[in-house]
């Protein structure tokens, strides 16, 4: 009985790892849509939202259904409970991608401001984030998320920065408002998604040490 608990254990912590793979390509490829005016892959990420919810509703049927059978206890509890809460905050990242798509179509006529106010960079170090948070899940080795606080005061940074630059080229230009209210939006919805890496970075560390910490 506990080889199978493990086995399966192990089974859904590869479909986290798998739902987070997708979510961070949602998220990379959008940007790189937006920025290419590539309507293929603006419609790849708009096409997946379907398999990120089938493995949203799989891992939390599996989690629970290991919960109810099992009754595991302490690192075993933690890491099923992280599971769960990995699963919300990926699942929010891979939507967000496919609100970027979805901007990135409408947007494919038009010529970028600016290299895009630095939202590729900005959406480079999110993608960082997420991508550390579920290498630290996987190998319960805490070194990817030291500087996690840090990366996120960038993104905090990055995302007034742009908001200024946008506001600039809009008193500009009143033909730049449609355009620049969507750049700021996408570094909106980038500025959460690094909150969602960190707080996935807080169930990590809670997983593997049993102490629970803020990163903000």
């Amino acid at each position: 009985m506990a080889e199978k608990f493990h086995a399966e254990l192990q089974e859904l912590k590869g479909r986290v790892l798998e739902m987070g793979r997708l979510a961070n390509e949602m998220l990379s490829k959008s940007v790189e849509a937006l920025k290419d005016r590539d309507m293929e892959k603006a419609e790849w990420v708009i096409s997946r939202k379907d398999l990120l919810a089938e493995l949203d509703d799989r891992i939390e049927s599996d989690s629970l259904r290991l919960i109810a059978l099992h009754q595991p206890m302490a690192e075993n509890m933690r890491e099923i409970a992280t599971a769960l809460k990995l699963n919300t905050y990926l699942a929010r990242v891979g939507r967000y991608g496919k609100d970027i798509a979805k901007v990135a179509k409408e947007l494919a006529e038009q010529p970028h401001l600016s290299k895009l106010v630095s939202i590729p960079y900005q959406a480079q170090i999110v993608n960082g984030m997420v991508a550390d948070a579920l290498k630290a899940f996987e190998t319960g080795d805490l070194k990817p998320l030291a500087d996690m606080v840090q990366r996120d005061s960038l993104v905090d940074g990055l995302r007034y920065s742009i908001y200024r630059e946008c506001l600039s080229y809009m008193m500009e230009d009143p033909k730049n408002i449609t355009r620049c209210s969507h750049y700021i939006m996408i570094s909106r919805y980038l500025e959460r998604c690094g909150d969602h890496a960190c707080k996935m970075s807080e169930k990590v560390h809670y997983m593997v040490t049993g102490e629970r910490i803020e990163i903000k």
